[in-house]
């Protein structure tokens, strides 16, 4: 595999993914295909001579939003808590971690369960952390990246 350029399939995988996550009409078929993209862009950045921190957390947002647009709330969570660990760690750009506190409150909304205290409590800290993070964000075009994202997140029914 040393062939292989790990890091431009990472890049395009991610990109393919995207393709299936912005449609409301995919098919069975296209949600396995779009899961299956996830992870193999995650895998191959992995791969890459030197990978940075922010790249493997952001392989772990990225399947943490699409195991959350496929109803798969704790394989999202599990993500986002990762993600979450690796930029509270330190040498990640400045929007990594609103981006996975966002992914951390998107996780718990879509776990659905509004009436258990402590879920409830958990998106909204991570929801308003987020917002507080974003607020520091540096470069507005990732800031409004990142606030479109929490613009979407569910909501109690």
């Amino acid at each position: 595999m040393g062939d292989l350029d790990h890091r431009q399939l990472g890049v395009d995988l991610y990109n393919a993914t995207w393709d299936l996550l912005g449609r409301d009409d995919r098919s069975a078929e296209e949600d396995d295909a779009m899961l299956a993209r996830a992870y193999a862009s995650f895998h191959h950045w992995g791969q890459v001579a030197g990978v940075r921190p922010e790249n493997v957390g952001r392989g772990h947002w990225l399947c943490s939003r699409v195991h959350a647009v496929l109803g798969h709330a704790d394989a999202a969570a599990h993500h986002a808590a990762r993600y979450v660990a690796i930029a509270r760690a330190g040498d990640v750009a400045d929007w990594d971690l609103a981006a996975a506190l966002e992914a951390s409150a998107r996780a718990a909304g879509v776990g659905g369960d509004f009436d258990a205290a402590e879920r409830f409590e958990a998106e909204e800290r991570f929801e308003a952390e987020a917002r507080q993070v974003c607020a520091d964000v540096s470069d507005a075009e990732d800031r409004e990246v990142v606030e479109a994202d929490l613009a979407t997140l569910p909501r109690r029914p």
